[in-house]
């Protein structure tokens, strides 16, 4: 199966404590490591204003998550991101390491 390198982006509520927060984080991070990843960063960003109202929503709290893994990953963080109510929007991409 093709590995590869991700990173995703991804905006819950403002009304979350950093405690809730960082459940989100450590689920999504679980969810990685169950299927065969490895999560090499995992950082909580400050509350931020949203640039336009989202599903009712204009502060966000961003979580920044960069993993490797089997391609099965990203599609499974979506499928979870698109079901869950903490999440307002999310964002995985391809990471592509440029040689120095």
């Amino acid at each position: 199966m093709k590995t590869g390198k991700y990173e995703t982006l991804y905006i819950v509520s403002a009304n979350l404590t950093d405690d809730e927060c960082q459940k989100i984080a450590d689920h999504f991070k679980e969810v990685v490591e169950k299927n065969g990843g490895a999560v090499s960063e995992a950082a909580k960003w400050r509350r931020r204003k949203l640039a336009y109202e989202i599903k009712g929503h204009r502060e966000g709290n961003y979580i920044l998550m960069q993993f490797e893994g089997p391609s099965r990953i990203p599609a499974e963080l979506n499928r979870l991101m698109n079901i869950s109510d903490d999440v307002i929007r999310h964002r995985i991409f391809t990471r592509e390491d440029i040689p120095a």
